[in-house]
Order: C-alpha cells, then sequence, then structure tokens
C-alpha cells in the first residue's frame, strides 16, 4: 500500500521496547505501510530518487525509517555524530517535522538526520514575521544511519520520545501534524523532495502538512 496521495501517512502499533535498526528488510518495519516521498515542492514528479519511509510506535516512542536511493552523495567533511549538526539542511539529509499543536500549527518540532549518523532536533516557530528556531531544545530521539554503496540506497532510522512532542496521552486514533522532506546534491545541483508539497522554496509551510496517523 502507498498512502502518497492520501493526507495521512500511517504509524503501525508494536508492543513493547524495541532495538532501533536501518534493516529495511526487518519484519518490524515490513509490516508498516509504506509511503513514496517523489515529489518536489512544487508537486512535480521527480523519479531520480526513489524514497520509502516507514513508521511505527510503541506507547513511549515513534520509530521512523527513511530509504533513499541515491545518485550522488554531498556529505559534511568530519562528521560529529556526538551532538547536534547545525546547518545540516546544506548535506544530504532527511527531514521530519511534527507538529501537535492544532490551534497555532506556526509551533512544530523538527528532526533531521544524514547518511553519516549526523542530526538534528529544534523546536520551530514559524509565526509571521520571522522563523524561530529553538537551539538548545532537546528532543532526547535517537538515530542509526547506513549506506549501502553498491546498492546506492541509504537507510536512516528515528526513534522519538512522544514526550518530546506531545503532552497528550498517545494511542491508536491519535494525529500529528507531519511533513517529510529530503535533499541530495551540491549547491550547484540540488535535488529536493516533499511528501507534501508546500508550493514554495521553503520547507516551513505548516499549512501544507499532512498528517501523521497512528494505527493498531
Amino acid at each position: 500500500m502507498d498512502t502518497a496521495s492520501s493526507n495521512a501517512f500511517r504509524s503501525l502499533y508494536v508492543q513493547g521496547a524495541v532495538r532501533l535498526t536501518t534493516d529495511s528488510a526487518d519484519p518490524f518495519w515490513l509490516a508498516a505501510p509504506p509511503l513514496s516521498v517523489h515529489q518536489s515542492p512544487f508537486g512535480e514528479n521527480v523519479r531520480s530518487l526513489p524514497t520509502i519511509v516507514r513508521s511505527r510506535w510503541t506507547r513511549e516512542h515513534l520509530y521512523v525509517l527513511f530509504e533513499c536511493s541515491f545518485q550522488q552523495l554531498h556529505l559534511k567533511p568530519q562528521p560529529r555524530r556526538d551532538r547536534k549538526t547545525w546547518e545540516l539542511w546544506n548535506w544530504d539529509v532527511v527531514e521530519l517535522f511534527l507538529g501537535d499543536d492544532w490551534a497555532h500549527i506556526e509551533r512544530y518540532k523538527e528532526f533531521e538526520l544524514s547518511p553519516q549518523g549526523e542530526w538534528l532536533d529544534v523546536e520551530i516557530d514559524r509565526t509571521p514575521p520571522d522563523l524561530e528556531r529553538n537551539r538548545d531544545w532537546s528532543s532526547g530521539f535517537l538515530t542509526e544511519a547506513r549506506v549501502d554503496a553498491p546498492s546506492r540506497i541509504w537507510n536512516g532510522a528515528m526513534r522519538i520520545p512522544f514526550a518530546s512532542i506531545t503532552t497528550g496521552p498517545v494511542a491508536a486514533g491519535k494525529t500529528f501534524r507531519a511533513n517529510l522532506y529530503r535533499m541530495e546534491g551540491t549547491p550547484q545541483a540540488r535535488t529536493f523532495l516533499a511528501w507534501r508539497a508546500t508550493g514554495s522554496e521553503s520547507f516551513h509551510v505548516p499549512a501544507a502538512f499532512g498528517t501523521l496517523e497512528l494505527i493498531a
């Protein structure tokens, strides 16, 4: 099932603690509905970079896997994985935006991950006129990344504590505002992907978000 044409990205429940893995062939990930991200921010089909995303959830955490076919990786030299990498978005990266404030949709969280395992989490307030990023905010999320060079695929996995994105109860049927993005290539040949088209060069268009739905 491919839910790319829908406004909903569905995350499938699993009971108990789960080890975070980037193995897309693991039954843990294969059971989850796949989502294809294959359009530009302006809604044009981009078939050169197949990107599949899957999600699972437990009572404590949200798990997300990105499976990214690549042409040529654009990576930051001397990567650091023991702390945030600011401006990670200037390199190859996947991003997940999540919000649970339905009255103030301009407030949400941003999670980023590179093929080298670099990561970034920030708290966003898009209230006009400025984009505010809280650099000091910490979600406590875990990440893993792996590059399969012969197959030209890199996988990135996230485990996000629900406590970092909501103060409400977590149960099947709950929905978050969400969008998914990917960037690949050098500044001279950059490709941008978005699950829900933003109609803008910026990904920070909360009115364009779809939803992430927790399902049993």
